[in-house]
């Protein structure tokens, strides 16, 4: 048996196989790299046919393996927060609007005199935000932009591979902000008062709600897959955690790529939103709840190029006393975030000297990013038994995960795999077509705080949240 899974990310897309305990199949993943358009005005956008083209030719590719023939299900996952236009045939009609792109900025101040913040917040799970697509429908139209449905680029996908119309899972759509997380229904009121319909957006279902039967030039190009069933697509940072295997009570799992997340999966009917946090959905039983920042190894990247850091800057850092450096860093380089969610904020470093370094402000950096994490982790209650660790910018520095694991004041299990959310795609699967596989817990890495460096890195947060309430209130 293998599982093949599908990721559509937002710098590449991969074709993956798996085995029937969730383990890689040595050399069966393809991989085409991508990247979004983006411009001064705040615009993300990329385009739908050319990601569907590059998805369809890691399928290609990846087929040509022997363990392709035993295929049993196929997993998808995708960033999310997206959002494209489909004609009356399911033909893309417009760009993919993507999380970052920001040009609905002035439309969601106009919306927020429209709303009560707190009631939306946790009707939808989502704050009031850019990423999300209420302010982004209502600018679209604003612009006259039209389109006979607006769906999300797996949906897109199936739609094409199928034929038919194909459900937006409930995970997917919780990014959008426009799901009512009580009644598993787009939401009413944002509906209401955007000039919208259901009938506008797809219909909804749980991942589970599998597809079968690929239409004609699909079922002739992959005759591997004509019966297979294609699970709905989930949402990346779900299948992170699942992949991580924080899963559990008191499990979380934070995650340091090109941005960084903090997140706890709850199966409470309907656990509250804490301020600063969203509540995404895994499924119609679990709840993904945390928070996500736009720092993360991007910064790092931007300071070691900016201010020529040394190469050897790992192995110096390791012997630097916490907070040594006497310097204040807001990371907003491309805005803020949780928990403020303030689109405007932009990057300060207060306390430059004469004397400061380089190695100052890459350490700087580093404990900035790790500062917000922890005041994320507060916002969540602070109160983890486990925390797993991981994303390919946190695995790349064991120095970071040091820096996190004080900041956060909590052990972090450091984990050796960094494809977490491919694997997360494969262990929904399983759990669809083999809920009594066995599969094991990835091998982890653990790094204990200091205690003197956890107290040394708590009056760095109260520095920064000063510097913070100074400049945004």
């Amino acid at each position: 048996m293998s599982l093949l899974v599908l990721d559509i990310g937002s710098s590449s897309v991969r074709a993956l196989l798996y085995d029937e305990s969730a383990r890689p199949i040595p050399g069966a993943v393809a991989r085409r790299a991508h990247s979004f358009t983006t411009w001064a005005d705040g615009t993300s956008i990329a385009d739908a046919v050319h990601l569907r083209t590059l998805t369809e030719a890691c399928i290609d590719e990846v087929l040509a393996h022997p363990a392709a023939g035993a295929i049993q299900a196929v997993g998808m996952a995708t960033f999310v927060g997206n959002l494209v236009g489909l004609d009356a045939v399911g033909q893309a009609a417009t760009p993919v609007y993507t999380y970052a792109d920001t040009r609905c900025a002035a439309v969601l101040e106009t919306l927020r005199e429209q709303i009560d913040l707190e009631d939306t917040h946790q009707r939808t799970g989502c704050p009031h935000y850019t990423a999300y697509h209420p302010a982004k429908l209502r600018w679209l139209a604003e612009q006259g932009i039209r389109a006979a449905q607006w769906s999300d680029i797996g949906s897109y996908c199936y739609r094409a591979w199928f034929g038919r119309q194909v459900p937006c899972s409930y995970s997917v759509a919780a990014w959008s902000g426009l799901l009512n997380r009580e009644a598993l229904t787009w939401d009413a009121e944002w509906l209401s008062l955007l000039g919208h319909t259901p009938d506008d957006l797809p219909p909804l279902a749980d991942y589970t709600t599998a597809q079968t039967g690929l239409a004609s030039a699909y079922a002739a190009r992959w005759p591997v897959l004509k019966d297979v069933p294609f699970l709905l697509a989930v949402g990346d940072g779900a299948a992170a955690n699942i992949g991580s295997g924080a899963v559990g009570p008191g499990q979380a799992a934070l995650t340091i790529g090109t941005t960084a997340a903090l997140r706890i999966i709850r199966t409470e009917a309907l656990p509250p939103v804490p301020a600063g946090c969203w509540s995404y959905r895994v499924d119609a039983k679990r709840h993904l709840i945390g928070g996500a920042t736009n720092e993360g190894g991007s910064t790092i990247a931007w300071v070691r190029e900016t201010f020529k850091v040394p190469e050897d800057a790992e192995a110096q850092l390791v012997t630097r006393p916490a907070d040594s450096h006497g310097l204040t860093f807001l990371p907003f380089l491309t805005g803020e975030r949780s928990p403020g969610y303030r689109a405007e904020a932009s990057g300060t470093l207060h306390g430059l000297r004469a004397a400061t370094t380089p190695l100052d402000v890459l350490q700087a950096a580093m404990e900035g990013v790790a500062l917000r994490l922890a005041a994320i982790a507060e916002s969540l209650g602070n109160d983890f038994a486990q925390v797993f660790a991981g994303g390919g910018a946190l695995q790349a520095s064991t120095v970071w995960a040091q820096i996190c694991a004080n900041a956060l004041d909590q052990p972090l299990a450091l984990l050796s795999e960094a494809e977490t959310t491919a694997r997360g795609v494969a262990l929904l699967a399983l759990e669809a077509v083999r809920p009594e596989a066995v599969v094991a817990q990835l091998p982890t890495t653990r790094i204990l705080p200091d205690s003197a460096a956890v107290q040394i890195m708590r009056q760095a947060r109260a520095r920064q949240a000063e510097l913070y309430a100074r400049l945004y209130g």
